[in-house]
């Protein structure tokens, strides 16, 4: 299994010659996404939510990645939720996580795993508690040696929310900072949207000036602990320094919400949840929901597949909605149109499908062909309003359409 899902990673983001520059990156990409990338999602769960409507009878679709928008999309009740990805590290940590919140013995326990998730404990409640339960080869995941031979599931000890790709890529954001004698962190302080102006405006904005900083984020690989292939790098550039990019959407993530109620900030600026008892967290973490999750959880299906492939072994008309997270910009032409030929085959009326893009605009006009895309309505306002209110901030597009009748 670990062959089949190394390459098809590899089918799914390379697709230049191995020769080119642009080959190179794209198989260097796929090595480095072949591990975990994600320890926690970066889509705002309630934005997805409101814009996807769920209702009691839907069955829900979506890329799984690091699982908190599969648990948090339970709080609104649907009838089933299939996870799918390609990459085995996420199958695993989201089949931890259905077991863990069913079978650790109460919220205190659940919150220390997940929250805090750097205790000796969450290792002991993991032995009792949640490997009994898991599939065999979640189980052999987590109790497999990492590259400096500790078990995997160690991360909950040592603090998970700094493992992974994307992990490594903070904490070496944070170690640059600091070598321009900036900490980060600094801005949790702020106790008004305008002292997390101030303190971006004076101390995180100017780093993006360096030249070094400019020159290192205008190498696409420096991105990949972002999860940023090189084609949706090419994208989120375009034609543009890349340093400029990147300030205006860290700017966004410091200045546009407040930190109160902003758990992704806390996640890039203090690498981590904040562990106050009214800390900003995503839906499937909070105290309010845990019972409505603990009762819903076996609702939840994850599959270890390609997304495409998975549709097409369902039948026509039984779907609702569909998350796609940014899976699109990794994407040709070719893959699109098989991906949304199965969609439109197998939606249900009134679906709605639900995805991000590195850039603004929806990337579906001048690529997918027109029969397919003339089945969908594109709520330009409404998706231009998700856009804004994503917590998240990374993303240039939130955007949503809906079958037609």
């Amino acid at each position: 299994m670990a062959h089949s899902a190394k390459r098809t990673i590899k089918n799914a983001v390379v697709h230049h010659d191995g020769a080119s520059r642009q080959g190179l990156l794209e198989r260097a990409f796929a090595f480095a996404f072949r591990g975990l990338v994600y320890a926690q999602i970066w889509e705002d769960p309630v934005v997805d939510m409101e814009a996807l409507a769920i209702t009691s009878d839907c069955h829900v679709v979506t890329i799984a990645s690091g699982g908190c928008n599969v648990l948090s999309y339970l709080t609104a009740n649907p009838r089933w939720i299939t996870a799918v990805d390609l990459n085995t590290s996420h199958v695993a940590l989201n089949k931890l996580k259905r077991v863990a919140v069913r079978r650790l013995p109460d919220y205190a326990a659940f919150r220390r795993f997940f929250v805090d998730a750097d205790t000796p404990e969450n290792v002991e409640a993991y032995d009792m508690h949640i490997a009994p339960y898991l599939d065999a080869t979640s189980r052999r995941y987590w109790e497999g040696r990492d590259l400096v031979g500790r078990r995997r599931i160690g991360m909950f000890r040592t603090g998970a929310y700094k493992k992974g790709l994307l992990g490594s890529f903070i904490g070496a954001a944070h170690l640059c900072a600091r070598l321009y004698g900036i900490d980060p962190s600094a801005i949790l302080a702020a106790r008004t949207r305008e002292e997390q102006r101030a303190l971006f405006d004076a101390k995180l904005a100017p780093l993006f000036d360096r030249k070094f900083i400019r020159w290192l984020t205008d190498q696409p690989a420096s991105l990949f602990g972002l999860g940023i292939p090189p084609a949706q790098y090419t994208a989120l550039a375009d034609g543009g320094s890349m340093a400029d990019v990147l300030r205006a959407r860290l700017e966004k993530l410091a200045c546009d919400h407040d930190l109160g109620q902003n758990y992704f900030a806390w996640q890039a600026f203090g690498r981590g949840y904040a562990k106050n008892v009214d800390a900003p967290l995503p839906p499937y973490l909070q105290e309010r929901n845990y019972r409505q999750v603990v009762e819903r959880a076996n609702r939840v299906s994850v599959v270890h597949a390609n997304m495409t492939h998975w549709l097409s072994a369902q039948d026509d008309g039984t779907l609702d909605r569909y998350v796609l997270l940014d899976a699109q910009d990794w994407m040709t032409d070719a893959q699109l149109d098989a991906l949304w030929r199965q969609i439109t085959r197998t939606a249900r009326s009134g679906a709605r499908v639900l995805f991000r893009t590195a850039a603004g605009p929806s990337l579906l006009p001048g690529r997918l062909s027109p029969e397919l895309l003339d089945r969908w309505d594109y709520h330009a306002k409404s998706s231009a309003d998700y856009t804004r209110r994503d917590r998240s901030s990374i993303y240039g597009g939130v955007h949503l359409y809906t079958l037609k009748a």
